[in-house]
């Protein structure tokens, strides 16, 4: 695999859950070999496993490689990866985070990527020095605004306070102690707090929407926060100098719940007048070949 692919660029897509890997020719970016394969092993605590976990999948070396990596926060981080990566290869390689994926696998050059799946973060570049810029993406205790897991973490503070107020139970209430096997209140308090249910909140997202569709205030209330939660992530972003061409979505949780995307567009309009967000409909793996193939062109 030492040997060089002449004519060729490749883009990868590693996730938490897969990792994609496409190769295509440079002179016209006609795909010939497109492969998944699990992320298992994955992390960027040691940058030089991970770069020797990547080189591990690829069956040929093309002359530019784009990398977007998860959990590849920083752009130092990202340049040392790249940096082991060219030691290992011998060939260009880039990397981003893979949020910045997003508005290249759309087909914009510029522009704002917000992921809202279990986690959400926003991601962009600056107008004049193109320094990147990232707003959200720290963690489900903590922050990721719009994601499924802040639904359900905001949905049970919202049940919490509905009940410290006196409110008769509201629908949304006994949807999350159904979700949790709870009996009771203070029993779903106790094992979100404390007994692991952190990583567990995210999968029980759907029964907020579903809430909120069945008449629930409270979880509807929760929603359109979550939307404008994402929405001030773009606006934070936007007052750094970040370009806004284009507001490009995806994720694991807001292309299928329209009412979170409709709440997030409203909210966006409203601090960005003009800005249309737009659902990705293209696999992310496309923005890492389209950077590849971008890089590649200005280079002839």
């Amino acid at each position: 695999m030492s040997t060089i692919t002449a004519g060729h660029v490749a883009g990868i897509d590693i996730g938490g859950t897969k990792t994609r890997i496409v190769l295509a020719r440079a002179h016209d970016g006609t795909v010939v070999e497109d492969r998944t394969v699990p992320s298992t092993g994955w992390q960027t605590r040691s940058l030089p496993d991970a770069a020797g976990w990547l080189v591990e999948r690829l069956t040929t070396v093309p002359e530019r490689i784009a990398v977007g990596a998860h959990a590849c926060e920083t752009p130092e981080q990202c340049e040392r990866l790249a940096e082991e990566l060219r030691g290992r290869l011998s060939t260009a390689v880039s990397v981003v985070n893979d949020a910045e994926l997003l508005v290249p696998a759309a087909g914009f050059e510029h522009g704002v990527g917000v992921v809202a799946g279990t986690g959400s973060i926003a991601v962009g570049r600056h107008r004049d020095t193109g320094a990147y810029l990232a707003a959200g993406g720290w963690g489900w205790v903590l922050g990721d605004e719009g994601s499924g897991s802040a639904l359900v973490r905001e949905a049970a503070r919202a049940v919490l306070a509905h009940a410290d107020e006196g409110g008769a139970p509201d629908p949304l209430e006994k949807a999350l102690l159904t979700a949790f096997d709870a009996p009771g209140l203070p029993e779903l308090a106790a094992v979100m707090s404390w007994d692991g249910g952190v990583e567990t909140w995210g999968r029980h997202a759907p029964v907020v929407f579903a809430a909120a569709d069945g008449g629930s205030g409270l979880a509807a209330a929760v929603v359109e926060e979550g939307g404008r939660a994402l929405a001030a992530l773009v606006g934070r972003l936007a007052a750094r100098g970040a370009r806004t061409d284009a507001v490009v979505v995806a994720g694991g949780v807001i292309p299928a719940r329209p009412r979170l995307f409709t709440a997030f567009a409203r909210a966006l309009a409203d601090r960005l007048p003009g800005t249309d967000p737009v659902l990705l409909d293209a696999p992310p793996v496309r923005g890492a070949l389209a950077l590849a193939l971008r890089t590649e062109e200005g280079r002839r």
